[in-house]
């Protein structure tokens, strides 16, 4: 009977170990992007994003101009979905959008990125 169940816990100790090399590390962030602004422009981004490899989850909240994503360590980085972002046309954290993707946005979305640039006044002096 000892046998028995020595063997069992050998057993159970040894799929646990086994399952334990499935688990992936995952990094989670929120990205702010000030430009996606309407439903149009978040549904294409988190389309887009959500099928690049190793994105796990895309959550867009355009109320407070962020997006929160997951992906899988091993396949991509924080870094390649911010370029993701900008290669769509729309500002991501620090990196700009791409001038040729911004062109290609319909007239409505391109009225967003005019909105969110600071206004600089001449210096009356």
């Amino acid at each position: 009977m000892k046998a028995f169940s020595l063997s069992c816990i050998a057993v159970f100790f040894l799929i646990n170990a086994s399952f334990a090399q499935y688990q992936k590390a995952v990094g989670k962030a929120i990205i702010k992007t000030p430009t996606i602004k309407c439903d149009k422009c978040k549904d294409k981004v988190e389309f887009f994003i959500s099928h690049s490899e190793g994105v796990s989850s895309v959550k867009i909240n355009i109320k407070q101009n962020t997006t929160t994503v997951s992906w899988l360590n091993d396949r991509t980085s924080l870094e390649s979905i911010k370029v993701a972002i900008a290669n769509l046309g729309y500002d991501a954290d620090d990196i700009e959008a791409e001038a040729y993707a911004f062109k290609r946005l319909p007239k409505e979305c391109k009225l967003h990125k005019e909105a969110v640039k600071p206004v600089i006044a001449p210096n009356n002096q």
